[in-house]
């Protein structure tokens, strides 16, 4: 779920933003079931790992399950050992630690946990508030990446409201936005979802999953990750993340964007990161992974390579 909208722009949504997390258990090179990290009573998230290879740990975004990169699994499997996260609270894991408080920094802190307790230096993919993640991994701990690779996000989702919006300016309207989403009834944040969601994949099935995802998900883990997003603005950070890193963006045809706007637009927000390429995705709204599952394989590929 999440992200983007700038002028004639509109790559995903804001309620689809993504954190990501892995688990403290000596990994190994066969799939094992989720386990919660640190422990089940103060879970941050869940990790699957399956492969075997280089490491590559997958964040999915705002109240998204860790199913969001069941075909990327498939897809990288043979050749990478892959520490897929489920956010605590999210789709339909417990909400442990994150039932109440901060979610974002902790999950974060847990993430940085679990790659020095498994002595990882992994390639850090994440959708949306995951992709945030990365960004935010890559510059608390830089020793924990080799690279980043983010999916559809932003150095500040506060730009989807106004190209000049600031986290002072915001902060009131997401403080009001993070009490109506924990106090709204079921069946209107069904709707608000299903509202939101259908602008940012295309298939009506694919809808139906993620809407699923958000409605399934503890309501506090997700008013508050959209609260700690839209207060975290990493433009400043920029220029000093040295690790590598690649951005792939969506372009929506089918929502009129143009392909050489679009482009700009991304490439003006992370013009100040020194080492990041840019891949554009055709043809897909924010879920580039299941409007563009080959495309972004390959693309993806292409950024692990």
């Amino acid at each position: 779920m999440s992200k983007m909208k700038s002028n004639n722009m509109k790559t995903g949504a804001w309620f689809a933003v993504a954190v990501g997390i892995a688990t403290a258990m000596v990994v190994a090179a066969k799939s094992h079931a989720a386990t919660p990290y640190p422990d089940t009573a103060h879970e941050r998230f869940s990790v699957t790992v399956t492969g075997t290879g280089p490491d590559v740990l997958l964040i999915p975004g705002l109240a998204s399950s860790a199913a969001t990169w069941d075909g990327t699994v498939a897809h990288l499997k043979a050749h990478y050992r892959l520490h897929v996260l489920n956010v605590a609270g999210f789709a339909d894991e417990p909400a442990g630690a994150n039932a109440a408080g901060a979610v974002v920094t902790p999950t974060l802190e847990a993430i940085d946990a679990y790659i020095k307790a498994n002595h990882l230096k992994p390639v850090v993919v994440g959708h949306s508030l995951g992709g945030t993640m990365a960004l935010m991994l890559a510059k608390a701990h830089p020793e924990d990446v080799s690279k980043i690779v983010i999916v559809d996000a932003l150095p500040y989702t506060g730009v989807i409201f106004n190209p000049a919006a600031t986290v002072d300016a915001l902060k009131p309207q997401v403080a009001m936005m993070q009490q109506q989403i924990e106090a709204m009834p079921a069946d209107a944040f069904k709707a608000q979802e299903t509202g939101s969601l259908s602008r940012m994949v295309t298939s009506p099935a694919n809808v139906d999953l993620i809407v699923g995802w958000a409605v399934r998900s503890n309501r506090h883990a997700v008013a508050q990750s959209l609260y700690d997003d839209l207060t975290i603005d990493m433009r400043p950070d920029l220029a000093a993340i040295k690790t590598p890193a690649v951005l792939l963006f969506p372009v929506d045809a089918s929502a009129g964007q143009d392909p050489t706007a679009t482009a700009a637009f991304y490439k003006s927000q992370y013009a100040a990161m020194p080492n990041l390429t840019t891949v554009e995705i055709d043809n897909s709204k924010h879920f580039e992974m299941l409007d563009q599952p080959e495309a972004f394989y390959k693309a993806l590929d292409g950024a692990l390579n």
